[in-house]
């Protein structure tokens, strides 16, 4: 048995169909009775229903988040949360809108309840993001992880496969990072694990039933796990590729996640064999690598750079800032490694 290191995070996940009915309960038992309300523009509707739920304890609706958290659009609704005197706020809607509501929570120390709408996981991690100048800076703190996290696979039965998808695949790849992180341990990886088995299995549902309410929380309680296993370990390549071409080139995130997983999970197949072998295990396929690339065509996700805005003069570029400054990886980063990583998620091959 290998000696490692397990800190436990400190948030409440309150789980279940109509669970969102619960979100004032919450709130009073975190003492909060002055919340400002956060979505994107086009979630506002639902931020709004957040606020009839919470009755006078809403004192606002900020329906502003954006994708990648520019530094802009944090400083605005800090300044909200200042001007309006509020003592937390309610984080409704998928990754850019939990992503703000972490920007708010670093500057300030508000206390974020989180309602994810997607399954990135990314409320159950302690890690924000925020792009300045054309690049993504990433950093940790426990100040950004939610407070509670309300879990409502109701709330996921509006969200199109297309979006939702890719969503999946996205949490499947914090499971797959968890998995070679460089303070892996057993506890992530059990979670990593499950993670990706109960979201290789639901997200083909999904796409098939959009109303399969039983696979939509299978889904979501993929996505915890990925976000709980991710949040207490590491990233790596697979996430900085990511960063680096969200938040430098402005493509979408969760396709993104899509497209490259299967290529960086192949880069890394020959220096992370056990990882690999619970990837494969989690899929029911053969090979991690290509199992990923076959699941994200099942259920009719991008599988190309090229498909979703970048342009074949950034591939160099992306490269060059992608190995500036690494992250952990249990394979060596190269900058000609990372140059033919990227031409192969460019034009979409299947892994070899």
């Amino acid at each position: 048995m290998r000696d490692f290191v397990y800190d436990q995070l400190p948030t409440r996940v309150v789980f279940g169909a109509g669970a969102f009915d619960r979100l004032a309960d919450e709130a009073d038992r975190l003492r909060l009775s002055r919340l400002l309300i956060l979505s994107t523009p086009g979630q506002a509707k639902l931020g709004g229903e957040a606020m009839r739920r919470l009755d006078s304890r809403a004192l606002s609706l900020h329906a502003e988040a954006k994708m990648h958290v520019p530094v802009e659009t944090a400083r605005a609704a800090r300044a909200k949360a200042h001007e309006l005197g509020a003592d937390g706020a309610v984080a409704i809607g998928g990754g850019s809108t939990i992503g703000l509501g972490k920007a708010i929570a670093l500057e300030t120390g508000l206390p974020i309840i989180a309602i994810p709408t997607t399954y990135a996981g990314s409320e159950m991690t302690p890690i924000y993001g925020l792009t300045e100048g054309g690049l993504k800076k990433t950093g940790r703190d426990p100040k950004v992880l939610p407070r509670t996290v309300i879990y409502d696979p109701l709330l996921t039965l509006g969200l199109p496969p297309k979006i939702g998808g890719p969503s999946g695949m996205n949490a499947i790849a914090h499971c797959v990072e968890a998995l070679y992180a460089e303070n892996a341990n057993p506890v992530t990886s059990l979670m990593a694990e499950e993670g990706s088995r109960a979201l290789a299995h639901s997200l083909p549902l999904i796409a098939a039933d959009p109303t399969d309410r039983e696979a939509r929380g299978d889904a979501l309680y993929g996505a915890w796990l990925a976000g709980i296993a991710l949040g207490a370990v590491g990233m790596a390549l697979h996430h900085k590729l990511c960063h680096t071409l969200g938040g430098s080139f402005n493509l979408p995130h969760a396709e993104t996640h899509t497209i490259v997983l299967p290529h960086a999970t192949a880069y890394n197949a020959d220096a992370a064999p056990d990882a690999m072998s619970r990837i494969a295990r989690a899929l029911g396929a053969p090979d991690a690598a290509r199992g990923l690339y076959d699941l994200a065509a099942k259920i009719g996700a991008p599988l190309a750079l090229k498909d979703i805005g970048l342009k074949e003069q950034d591939l160099d570029r992306a490269a060059q800032i992608a190995t500036q400054s690494p992250y952990f990886n249990p394979r060596p980063v190269t900058r000609d490694g990372i140059r033919r990583l990227l031409e192969d998620a460019y034009q979409g091959r299947r892994p070899a």
